[in-house]
């Protein structure tokens, strides 16, 4: 797998994993549908501007989207991306589950 292909792998399952269509996040980067799947194929690259509006958009670092590194911000991005899939009215539920998992951790 090539390089390009890898970061548009990691593109697409963030993307997923947002419950974002490949045309929702196309709107957001102010991009075609067309170069969005290119994209994620890997038969285009990008520009620093996609690059940075798309770690934005998809609560991840660029460091991640290029190298696929998995370091403790990258997980704190995926856990922000998973709240926010979650419906508004379910959060304060996580919130709680988190809260007293962080406290056990300290006990």
């Amino acid at each position: 797998m090539t390089q390009s292909q890898e970061i548009g792998s990691r593109m697409k399952k963030q993307r997923e994993l947002l419950g974002l269509t490949r045309e929702q996040l196309a709107e957001k980067l102010d991009i075609t549908p067309r170069f969005c799947y290119d994209l994620e194929l890997g038969l285009k690259g990008m520009s620093v501007s996609t690059l940075s509006k798309l770690s934005e958009t998809l609560n991840i670092t660029a460091d991640y989207l290029l190298f696929g590194e998995n370091g403790e911000e990258q997980g704190l991005a995926e856990g922000i991306s998973l709240l926010r899939t979650c419906p508004v009215q379910k959060r304060s539920y996580l919130n709680r589950i988190i809260s007293e998992y962080n406290r056990a951790l300290k006990d």
